[in-house]
């Protein structure tokens, strides 16, 4: 193994523009993918996961140059290009993203893509061995019978019969088609593959199959791979390393046993408590995410996983147990964004046919206790008196005064960006929790 990656991503972004009007004048940009880096080095699989939504797929289709990324470097040092080096103007001759249509071409020879679902990526007109062959010719093999005995070599290798070649995708099964996927990515011989979600749509009985002929076929071919999966399970078994990714940003990276075993970020727990565990009696947390999920048009500031985390840093002014303050700030955000109505409370409580207005202020604060999951007294009598100023202006529909008073709850992790932590051993993680345990400030501890 050299000392050059076969995969370098810095900074990779990918922003889709939104328009309105006639002239489609741009007023903003989903942020998909917002700035991720990692290397993979030859013959390494790293794991890519995160919940749906957070960017994974589009950092994969960026990557391998389906879509144009709109910022940043894709450095392929596969199929003869190393010892390359960066030219005046610091740009290296080896990035995707600057690819010609020549030099793309090419590139597609040493890097392939396993997509999620085979079904729609099988054309249902050509019989699977064309759809395999096909690639052969457009790569310059003109020889019918040379591209038939390679593509049934591969059907076989797969783990199909090689007489399947003249069949059509719809009499395969999920599994199936999913091993012709594999052929298909296998035919021009790459050093690097993408596997996007390649058991997600499969049988549990047969993604074991799957990830067995993926680990058989990478050893055999001295692949380089990356894996993207929601699934934390199925990285553990596959990957040597993984990212953890989260609306469009990398918050934490490592050798995948010490990520599942000394996980740095509160998302990674959170994903990890989800896996499931065929023993009942084994007694674990099970983090629950709560608060507002936010979106890729309109990140939030400072932790973009701020709004959900159950480790969410408390100010200094409180000392409240951890859940409560992230009960209070869920409550904040949406009293915030409008979404809290005292008088569809009044609505939803009064009996039927009944004047809403009967239903006494006492009520409705109670019951906006209840919806956020805040207790009737909470730990810190400071921030008690605040929501209670909060809850009565509420209840007499002063928003505007609920905001202010609820403006005295805020959280460093909201006014900071967080930057890398080292955990050694290429572990890294992106929490201001970790880099005040790293400059040696008091983090307050979750109760």
């Amino acid at each position: 193994m050299t000392d050059d990656p076969i995969l370098s991503v810095r900074n990779l972004k990918k922003h889709y523009p939104i328009t309105e009007g006639i002239l489609s004048k741009q007023v903003g940009a989903a942020k998909a993918v917002d700035g991720i880096s990692f290397d993979i080095a030859e013959g390494e699989t790293l794991g890519l996961v995160g919940e749906s939504g957070c960017g994974k797929s589009t950092a994969a289709s960026s990557i391998i140059r389906l879509e144009d990324a709109t910022e940043g470097e894709v450095i392929f040092n596969g199929g003869g290009r190393r010892g390359r080096s960066r030219d005046e103007n610091g740009d290296h001759p080896n990035d995707v993203t600057k690819f010609d249509d020549q030099e793309l071409k090419a590139f597609r020879r040493d890097a392939q893509m396993i997509f999620q679902d085979p079904s729609s990526s099988l054309d249902p007109r050509m019989t699977v061995g064309s759809s395999v062959a096909e690639m052969l010719l457009v790569h310059g093999m003109t020889d019918k019978e040379r591209r038939r005995e390679i593509v049934e070599d591969l059907l076989e290798r797969v783990g199909l019969e090689a007489d399947y070649y003249d069949r059509y995708p719809h009499e395969f099964s999920g599994g199936q088609k999913q091993r012709i996927a594999l052929a298909r990515a296998l035919v021009l011989n790459p050093e690097f593959i993408v596997a996007d979600e390649p058991v997600s749509a499969l049988d549990v009985s047969i993604r074991a199959e799957i990830l067995s002929l993926l680990n058989d076929i990478q050893e055999e071919f001295g692949l380089s791979m990356l894996f993207i999966s929601h699934d934390m399970s199925v990285v553990r078994e596959v990957c040597d390393r993984v990212a953890v990714m989260y609306l469009g940003e990398i918050v934490e990276i490592g050798d995948t046993d010490e990520v599942f075993s000394n996980p740095q970020h509160p998302y990674t727990e959170a994903l990890l408590s989800a896996i499931p565990t065929p023993d009942p009696s084994v007694d674990r947390e099970n983090i629950e995410l709560k608060g507002t999920v936010p979106s890729p048009i309109d990140p939030p500031s400072g932790c973009r996983f701020h709004t959900r985390c159950h480790r969410v840093i408390q100010s200094d002014e409180y000392d409240l147990e951890q859940a409560e303050w992230r009960a209070l700030l869920t409550f904040r955000d949406k009293v915030q964004t409008g979404e809290v109505d005292p008088e569809s409370i009044r609505d939803a409580l009064s009996p039927e046919d009944a004047d809403p207005s009967t239903v006494d202020d006492s009520t409705v604060k109670s019951q906006l206790r209840v919806e956020f999951d805040l207790p009737e007294q909470l730990s810190d009598t400071s921030a008690e008196s605040t929501l209670a100023a909060a809850l009565d202006a509420l209840a007499e529909s002063r928003t505007e005064d609920a905001n202010e008073e609820l403006s005295a709850f805020s959280t460093p992790c909201e006014e900071t960006e967080p930057g890398e932590t080292d955990h050694g051993n290429g572990h890294l993680s992106a929490c201001l929790r970790n880099q005040s345990k790293v400059e040696g400030e008091p983090v307050p501890a979750d109760d």
